[in-house]
């Protein structure tokens, strides 16, 4: 399906969404999604590689589907993070899709006939919280589309490389539900109250300057580009000072979350533990040592 035109009337917008709803699910996809979980080494959910030292990337591997989110996905993901999280090392962690979708949102196959203690038995919370709560540092590199759910996982991360032809939205209410991953906290928080509203009420679907210019991407580039960026940046990341990198995510992370008094002191307190680290003592040791040291 081509990139949505954000020029297209919004009726027009609802039905390319719809006829993308109706090509998600293609004939012998498996329903229930608990037989292609990652032990199918012929066709995983998801790839695991780790070009460099320190950086490991996520990739989701359901093409046929645009990446849909089915329950399988998720735990296959779930159980991903949790294992970097504590792999000391891995510095950073990248997730991407491919170049038609990062991720279309919810495999609406497991959701038609769901009832609410079907949800509930999911535990869906649970397993978004494994990537939320993921220590380390995520960058999501989005080409294609990245909706509902896929927004949402997009949002999980710290940082978003969007390519150009990123397409980023939460249509939930077209098909009749609200968001359930997030979306209604994130996206309010990443781009205001009044971007978020239009967006989520409308269903309306935004191309990635739009995005970017709203707040929610990090950096727009090619698409080509999109992952060499996403690879620049987690080398960064990758060779800066664990323990200052991961306090520094909790902090911005705590600072959406209370009084802007208990953030500084929670920020005080980090500063204050850095002085107890080798890194820090090595580290401006160094650059010490390279400012003194005579230009050639």
């Amino acid at each position: 399906m081509r990139g949505l035109d954000p020029r297209i009337h919004p009726m027009s917008q609802q039905r390319l969404f719809r006829r993308e709803m109706d090509r998600r699910v293609e004939p012998g996809d498996d329903a229930g999604g608990t037989c292609r979980m990652t032990t199918d080494t012929e066709n995983p959910l998801l790839l695991v590689e780790k070009p460099t030292d320190g950086i490991a990337v996520v990739r989701i591997n359901r093409p046929e589907v645009r990446n849909a989110l089915n329950l399988a996905l998720r735990r296959a993901l779930a159980a991903t993070f949790q294992d970097l999280g504590t792999d000391p090392a891995v510095r950073c962690i990248v997730i991407t899709g491919d170049d038609k979708a990062f991720c279309a949102g919810a495999d609406l196959s497991e959701y038609v006939d769901a009832s609410p203690v079907d949800i509930l038995e999911r535990d869906m919370g649970r397993l978004w919280d494994a990537i939320a709560d993921c220590p380390k540092p995520v960058i999501a590199a989005v080409n294609g589309f990245a909706l509902g759910g896929g927004c949402e996982l997009a949002m999980h991360a710290d940082i978003i490389v969007a390519g150009r032809s990123a397409r980023f939205g939460q249509p939930e209410v077209l098909i009749g539900i609200t968001p359930g991953g997030g979306a209604t906290q994130r996206l309010t928080r990443a781009v205001g109250k009044f971007v978020a509203m239009r967006l989520m009420l409308t269903g309306e679907i935004i191309d990635a300057e739009e995005a970017r210019s709203a707040g929610l991407v990090s950096r727009l580039v090619d698409d080509a580009a999109v992952m060499p960026e996403a690879l620049r940046l987690a080398g960064l990341i990758a060779g800066a000072a664990p323990l200052a990198v991961r306090k520094t995510k909790e902090l911005v992370i705590e600072s959406m979350n209370v009084p802007l008094a208990a953030g500084l002191r929670s920020e005080r307190s980090a500063f204050q533990l850095m002085f107890d680290t080798r890194d820090k003592t090595e580290r401006m040791r160094a650059f010490l040592d390279r400012k003194r040291s005579p230009r050639r």
